[in-house]
């Protein structure tokens, strides 16, 4: 049986996923981050269904999360300027949360350092080598840790990847976004979630999440590549910054945010990978997920979900081949785990991206969507991923009550803390 640690390199929703699952198996786990938490994270603050389920089957809870905003409603605008309301279910559980990711990651962290993980903050991986019994790192500060495997969970620009030699050259990411904290909303925009299909900047949209106490993240992202599949050439990129002022400066987005909002800080942008399958999934003892996969919704750009996601099936890889004479395996099985739960929906986002590529295709989209109860109710349920996005095209997942699913967390706690959202009627 392999008794080396496994190091895990990057303590956000990816690594802590990942540590949490071994650890509870009682793997011995290395949480290493070259940052002290709490830390900004770059990012929309959006938590999808998908990400919620994740998130409480670690036994993670939200108390010290302040911004836990939950949302019932995401209101879409067409770039003709016609807005639909897409409703969420109205049941105990939640389907859609906005939280600050400098809190979040911070106490998701937190609720690792409960289980038995060293949790190493302030050190960054310098070095990796081979031994004959696994990968020796070796940290920032000149630590070493012998490890059976290493879960790199570093970020787009993963050190982990460009010392394992398993670099995708030029890959600059897919999506660019740029988000801006601001205060004194008082309009819409301070207790519902909008996006809003710009046209300037098709197939890419401006959003507002509220974060409570008149607090919302507002930003815009936009599509580096005509399109996502690998081989494309890249298009121009527009300069953000100085689009930023002008997104700001339309009636309907001032009357969405009200007349008193204004930056709580700076402005900052940030590249999103979404191509799973592009850059390799994993090296020689080295298992890549989160952003270091490219794992994120190439539609929406969103990737807490698909972090928690991988994270979780590496950890499982590991421990599935954990008693393996050679301790090996874990690679295998992780590229097959990862692609069976995530690239049926990932082309399914790549192929509805392009219809919103023009003004025509996304009015027609939106309007689509928003045809009747039915359609705005699904919507919503199939955006937020309520439901793998291409559940009708893979037989394999279908279950009884596959649409209608149950969100995560109890929206009433006080009534029942202890009531798991998946067992309820």
């Amino acid at each position: 049986m392999q008794t080396e640690p496994t190091v895990i390199i990057g303590a956000g929703p990816a690594g802590c996923s990942a540590a949490i699952t071994l650890a509870r198996s009682g793997a011995r786990v290395a949480l290493v981050d070259k940052a002290t938490f709490p830390r900004d994270k770059i990012c929309g603050d959006g938590l999808t269904t998908s990400a919620l389920r994740e998130l409480e089957a670690l036994g993670f809870r939200p108390d010290g999360v302040p911004s836990w905003t939950p949302v019932d409603d995401v209101v879409v605008r067409s770039p003709s300027g016609n807005s639909v309301r897409f409703p969420l279910p109205r049941d105990r559980s939640l389907h859609a949360v906005v939280a600050r990711r400098e809190q979040l990651d911070a106490a998701l962290l937190d609720h690792a350092r409960t289980f038995d993980i060293e949790v190493i903050e302030g050190e960054g991986i310098a070095e990796l080598e081979r031994t004959s019994h696994g990968v020796a790192v070796t940290t920032s500060t000149g630590r070493r840790i012998d490890a059976g495997y290493v879960v790199a969970a570093d970020g787009m620009w993963s050190p982990t990847r460009k010392l394992a030699g398993d670099v995708l050259p030029k890959y600059r990411g897919d999506w660019h976004a740029f988000r801006q904290y601001f205060t004194g909303v008082t309009g819409p925009a301070a207790t519902e979630l909008w996006v809003s299909f710009e046209a300037d900047i098709l197939p890419g949209y401006f959003w507002s999440f509220p974060l409570g106490d008149g607090r919302a993240n507002v930003g815009f992202g936009i599509m580096r590549h005509d399109g996502v599949a690998p081989g494309n050439k890249l298009s121009r990129v527009p300069d953000m910054a100085r689009t930023w002022p002008a997104l700001l400066e339309r009636p309907h987005i001032r009357e969405l945010l009200g007349p008193d909002a204004t930056p709580e800080s700076p402005h900052r942008a940030w590249p999103i990978p979404a191509r799973i399958g592009g850059p390799a999934l994993t090296g020689d003892r080295v298992l890549y997920v989160g952003d270091a996969a490219a794992v994120g919704d190439p539609l929406t750009g969103e990737g807490i979900g698909q972090a928690l996601i991988t994270g979780r099936l590496a950890a499982e890889s590991i421990l599935g081949t954990a008693h393996h004479p050679a301790g090996r395996g874990a690679e295998a099985a992780y590229e097959a785990a990862a692609r069976a739960s995530l690239v049926a929906d990932h082309r399914m986002s790549v192929t509805l991206s392009r219809a919103l590529t023009h003004r025509k295709g996304a009015r027609a989209a939106i309007a689509l969507a928003g045809l009747s109860g039915w359609t705005r109710r699904n919507f919503a349920r199939w955006l937020f991923e309520d439901y793998p996005r291409a559940l009708l095209a893979t037989p394999r997942r279908w279950r009884r009550g596959m649409f209608t699913p149950d969100g995560a967390y109890d929206r009433h706690p006080e009534t029942d803390p202890k009531e798991p959202a998946g067992q309820r009627s």
